[in-house]
């Protein structure tokens, strides 16, 4: 079932048209004209003439939801019957409420629903009443039409659903589905109105208009549907130098709008690809001239309004925006093969961020861009993060060297109660939630941190952990406890303020101000590891052996879970049982196996000497393959990933020396060790560069923009005495003013800092 589809508008309706149909092969000048007398000619010019093109199918389908039944609709038993009050005169069992309500098709009950974007009130009286008798389907009035549509919601699938006997369970109650009219909007037009109207504020503190920017450096990306996340984590990447030298040749800066990277002509005139449309390198290159060269930043004339897309955001009258580019084709080919990019939702920055860099480095490496040639620009993220692992039985010691690209930090959470006063990190002053409160008493204010406290609460001494531990030194299942600091410091800092909280087992994102230091500067010299030390004693290493041992987990995923409030080794066995698919796939196995009498046993497997360990499956073997590696690489990154194929790659990149073979010198030596990317000297001073701002109750929902500090050139028309902070909010690209930076800088999503 389409929940929702927009009937686009067509040419068609509006003007009479004559087609010509001309041969272009047998006249090159004028191209000769062909009478339409054959019926198989004229279906394939009509086909042509009324087909959509790829960015209006993709705006299309971005407001289509696709939504199914589920057991709990397809069985729904139920157990009362009777009327409920006429229209007007229904009310929540619970609150005064005559709006937002919800039926339980299983007894009848009314209750309001939660909190929705647009002043929708509601007290969630309708998922107690789930969370009291267990009866997950319900139905909002309001929404019901005489076609037989209306709302339902599943609360034990925690999504919508439709009810394929809707009609007939509505009339247990009473209700006549012919004789009702829709009053109230539905979940996916409240969802359509809150990515029309999220918008971040594009007037400064005065009221006047923010001043738009065009010019080299200062070229919008127009939301093709939900793609904000994308734009935003793009204008950042190509905002560095190295990004710049390597699609572009150089910076945006005095650039002539008819300059033309020569490497990218070259490419583009010997590409292997049938279609630039699949080939990552054409991409690229396409998407930085169109970003820093200035040619398509541009105000539009008087004649050539702006158009009203549906998916453009409001904007101050008069205003002479630019068009933006749409980077349609780069959208799917990077999302090409993936759950989630592929599609039109929202998604998180950060995944998206990490997502890229892995594509980039695939291609890469495939076309014989290894990493270690030092030319990539992916590599400017990449650092080593040191593990130290202590058995407090033993007191021995491991160390582990991961290799990183964004350093998520935790951030704790402190309600303040109404009328208290934020003493936390030096400020005064309290964030708000995006959305409304769902008890409808106010919005949440939650105390400010600053972001050393952040970094120490993970990195350091203030960030050790205490962990169940197998000891490889004969102590048995002990305590161990871990201290993370920096192996090595990337050439550029991403960090990722995980500001999450599950409410109703789902992870809901807390505006928690993050307090940055003086100058945006940041000074990371008291986080460096430095080894193993004298006087400390080594564990055993145990990945050779057959015994059992713990098996690696996504260390990125496992913090999310951990930060969401799970036990350590309950997210670990979650993330072991769904082969590190990630931490919304964990989760929910966490959700379903939560009363299970083991979910707080470490699972043991067998190490990686163990011969009887499962032969790879062929359709992993040959996708490694095609990326350049030997099947006996493949086999043997697969086996050490537990199947990962992600992993297996970032593994194939960590070991490169590593021949695939079980007595290969490079399996078999620990001497033989890759050096961790990034630097390890000192004075490690970073200084901030840009940060994504998120606006919405959770990173897959809402609308991301990104400010940037960019220096002020000949190339971009700009007042230099206001500052040097550009907002690009998707095809908007304006100066930012001092106050708005400094407000949205403590609620960031990811902050991005160049070392100096």
């Amino acid at each position: 079932m389409t929940k929702l589809a927009i009937n686009e508008e067509r040419e068609e309706d509006k003007y009479e048209h004559t087609t010509v149909f001309k041969c272009w092969k047998c006249d090159l000048q004028d191209g000769r004209e062909v009478v339409l007398d054959d019926a198989h000619t004229k279906r394939l010019t009509d086909g042509v003439m009324l087909s959509l093109s790829s960015a209006r199918q993709s705006e299309v389908k971005a407001w289509e939801e696709e939504i199914t039944a589920c057991e709990h609709t397809l069985c729904l038993e139920q157990l009362q019957s009777g009327t409920i009050p006429q229209e007007g005169l229904a009310h929540c069992a619970s609150c005064e409420l005559t709006s937002n309500l919800w039926l339980c098709l299983t007894c009848g009950a009314l209750g309001c629903g939660r909190a929705q974007f647009g002043g929708t009130g509601g007290n969630g009286h309708a998922l107690a009443h789930f969370n009291t008798t267990q009866h997950p389907v319900c139905v909002k009035l309001g929404t019901i039409t005489p076609e037989g549509g209306a709302d339902v919601y599943c609360y034990a699938c925690n999504d919508a659903r439709i009810d394929p006997e809707l009609v007939t369970h509505l009339s247990t109650f009473g209700i006549n589905v012919a004789a009702q009219k829709k009053t109230e909007k539905s979940m996916t037009e409240l969802q359509i109105e809150q990515n029309l109207l999220f918008d971040f504020s594009l007037t400064a503190e005065d009221g006047s208009a923010l001043q738009p920017i065009f010019g080299g450096g200062a070229t919008g990306l127009s939301n093709l549907g939900n793609s904000c996340y994308m734009a935003s984590v793009i204008q950042t990447l190509f905002s560095l130098p190295l990004f710049q030298i390597r699609y572009y040749g150089k910076g945006p800066s005095g650039t002539s709008p008819a300059y033309v990277f020569p490497i990218a002509a070259a490419h583009w005139e010997n590409c292997t690809q049938a279609l630039p449309a699949d080939c990552l390198e054409c991409q690229m290159y396409k998407l930085a001239d169109g970003l820093l060269s200035g040619r398509y930043s541009k105000p539009h004339s008087d004649h050539e309004q702006a158009p009203s897309d549906a998916l453009a955001h409001p904007t101050p009258e008069h205003t002479p925006w630019q068009a933006g580019l749409k980077p349609a084709g780069f959208k799917a080919l990077v999302g090409k093969g993936h759950a989630e990019f592929a599609t039109m939702r929202q998604q998180d920055a950060e995944e998206f961020f990490s997502h890229l860099l892995t594509v980039l480095r695939r291609f890469n490496h495939q076309n014989g861009r290894g990493v270690s040639e030092g030319s990539e620009p992916t590599e400017t993220f990449a650092f080593g993060l040191e593990q130290r692992l202590q058995c407090q039985s033993c007191h021995r010691v491991r160390y582990r060297v991961d290799t990183m690209d964004v350093l998520s930090l935790g951030v704790p959470a402190h309600e303040l109660a109404d009328g208290e006063a934020d003493t936390g990190a030096g400020e005064h002053e309290a964030a708000t939630v995006g959305g409304p409160d769902e008890s409808g008493t106010g919005k949440k204010r939650y105390r400010s941190v600053s972001l050393e406290q952040c970094l120490n609460l993970y990195l350091g001494p203030g960030g050790q952990e205490v962990l169940e531990y197998q000891c490889e030194g004969g102590c048995g299942k002990v305590n161990a406890v871990r201290q993370m600091q920096f192996a090595t410091f990337p050439d550029v800092l991403v960090l990722h303020a995980k500001k999450f909280q599950l409410v109703n087992w789902v992870p809901t994102k807390l505006d928690i101000p993050v307090i940055l230091p003086e100058n945006d500067e940041l000074h990371l010299d008291y986080y460096l590891g430095h080894g193993l030390q004298s006087g400390e004693v080594e564990l055993p290493d145990g990945s050779n052996t057959s015994g059992p041992s713990q098996p690696e987990v996504d260390a990125e995923a496992l913090s999310q879970l951990e930060a969401m409030g799970f036990q350590t080794v309950s997210c670990r066995n979650a993330l072991i049982a769904t082969g590190n698919a990630g931490a919304e796939v964990a989760m929910e196995w966490l959700i379903m196996h939560m009363d299970d009498p083991d979910i707080n046993t470490p699972i043991q497997t067998a190490g990686s000497g163990n011969n009887n360990v499962p032969e790879p499956p062929a359709e992993q073997v040959a996708m490694l393959a095609d990326m350049g590696f030997t099947n006996a690489q493949a086999k043997k990154a697969l086996r050490e990933t537990d199947g990962n194929v992600e992993r297996a790659v970032e593994w194939l990149f960590n070991h490169p020396d590593d021949t695939g073979e079980d007595n290969s010198p490079a399996a078999s030596s620990s001497e033989i060790k890759k050096a961790p990317p990034g630097s390890s000297r000192l004075p490690a001073r970073y200084r901030l560069k840009a940060f994504i701002s998120h606006k919405g109750p959770s990173v897959h929902s809402g609308h991301y923009v990104a400010h940037i500090r960019m220096p002020i050139g000949d190339s971009m028309d700009v007042d230099d005495t206001v500052g040097d902070w550009v907002l690009f909010n998707d095809e908007k690209v304006v100066q930012a003013d001092e106050t708005s930076v400094r407000d949205l800088k403590k609620l960031a999503y990811m902050y991005i800092f160049e070392r100096e």
